[in-house]
């Protein structure tokens, strides 16, 4: 008998109580709603392990594959963490005390700020990321490489509806 998982038995109760409805997209849906739960609840755990939350992970990380000199504009920042300059700002309070970012001014002008990554800062994303990087393999270890190969496809190609082209 085939093991019915948690999405498996809801399309099963609704197929029973509404035939009229095809609950078919539960299956992909569902499935990849629960998927992102406990897959974030393991990847949040590296971060928590380093001292870091999954937002200070992400300034960091973003600040850091930003090449040299390591430095974005708030408004830089915001876009590629794709959260609110509120947002923004109380991420950078807490980095700024750890030490691992600072505020400077753009040539002078105090109304023109950019957050650097501090050698503290790189140091810590750097260690940080090697560990995220093998946790991320041993997620996807679990797949065939085939299987990896197929779902990051299909993924691409239905991110790409909801995603504007990058230049």
């Amino acid at each position: 008998m085939e093991h019915l998982d948690h999405v498996a038995r809801i399309q099963q109760q609704w197929a029973a109580e509404r035939p009229d409805l095809d609950p078919t997209p539960q299956g992909i849906i569902g499935r990849l709603h629960r998927l992102a739960i406990f897959l974030r609840e393991d990847i949040c755990t590296v971060y928590a392990d380093h001292g870091l939350t999954e937002a200070e992970f992400d300034v960091l990380a973003t600040l850091r594959r930003s090449g040299e000199p390591y430095c974005l504009a708030p408004s830089e920042l915001a876009a590629q963490t794709m959260v609110t300059s509120g947002a923004t700002t109380k991420r950078l309070d807490r980095l700024v005390s750890a030490g691992y970012v600072e505020r400077q001014s753009a040539d002078g002008d105090q109304r023109r700020r950019r957050i650097s990554l501090t050698a503290a800062g790189k140091t810590k994303i750097d260690e940080v990321m090697t560990y995220h990087l093998d946790n991320e393999a041993r997620l996807i270890a679990q797949l065939s490489l085939t299987q990896q190969s197929a779902l990051e496809g299909a993924l691409k190609s239905w991110l790409k509806h909801y995603e504007s082209p990058q230049g």
